[in-house]
């Protein structure tokens, strides 16, 4: 089978829940949307489902001009973003940088979901990815993150259930690549835009958080820790900086373009 774009998810609500898309565009900042929102401590430090596993219940729907939130047992949260309240300085891991706070009814929505105080908050300004000289807003270090549709059916064999790929949370799924082929990629085309993998992803508890019920297991992470540790991590799937933008379209082909 020819190499092929199968998925693609933005995640508008860092550590809430995935939009599934057909089509997308690809910024310099990765999928328009992408980590948008966030939502911080009274100290500005981002929060995730590290500490807070329900955030995986949330679900988020953005168009650019209407935020709407969905949670088990309560109404829905709709919210036109603000775009002149107060920027604050907020801390993602070892990143500093700024968002505008989105309003007390915001927060007090989500504080009483979490059962802990917090704003919300948009990205503002500009940040720049961890390595490879690209910029994202509020995910984790890199704009996006693509996995090989065979590397989860290679890790689903070695488990006794097998998980789906949202445990994952990534942008862009390719199928034809075969499994852990995103490794040995360093530019890859995908329909008329150009990704670089920058680095392999190191994996956190949010894997072990089942998606749909907030629940939390050991797996994938003791099964990935018997023969995907690397460089101290425990590794599985590819963060990738985009070199040039453009949309992107379920089935779109996927052509290696230099091997790393």
């Amino acid at each position: 089978m020819a190499p092929r774009l199968t998925e693609l998810a933005v995640y508008p609500f860092k550590s809430a829940a995935g939009t599934p898309l057909r089509t997308a565009e690809l910024l310099a900042t990765g999928l328009r949307y992408d980590r948008e929102f966030m939502l911080v401590s009274p100290g500005g430090r981002f929060l995730s489902q590290r500490d807070h596993a329900e955030m995986a219940l949330l679900r988020p729907s953005y168009d650019g001009e209407e935020l709407a939130v969905e949670a088990p047992g309560r109404a829905s949260f709709v919210h036109k973003p603000v775009a002149d309240g107060p920027v604050l300085d907020v801390l993602v891991h070892r990143s500093e940088c700024q968002g505008v706070d989105q309003g007390d009814e915001a927060a007090g929505w989500f504080s009483e979901f979490l059962g802990a105080d917090c704003r919300l908050v948009r990205f503002t300004g500009s940040r720049a990815t961890s390595r490879g000289g690209g910029e994202v807003a509020f995910a984790d270090g890199y704009p996006l993150l693509l996995i090989s549709a065979e590397s989860l059916a290679d890790l689903n064999s070695r488990l006794d259930a097998p998980l789906p790929m949202n445990r994952f949370r990534p942008n862009l799924v390719v199928e034809g690549l075969g499994a852990y082929g995103e490794d040995r990629v360093r530019l890859l085309r995908i329909g008329g835009t150009v990704i670089e993998m920058v680095k392999s992803c190191a994996r956190c508890v949010i894997t072990t958080t089942d998606q749909e019920t907030a629940e939390r297991g050991r797996e994938p992470l003791r099964t990935l820790a018997s023969y995907r540790m690397i460089d101290r991590g425990l590794r599985f799937g590819v963060n990738a900086v985009p070199r040039t933008t453009g949309p992107l379209s379920l089935g779109d082909p996927v052509e290696i373009v230099e091997e790393a």
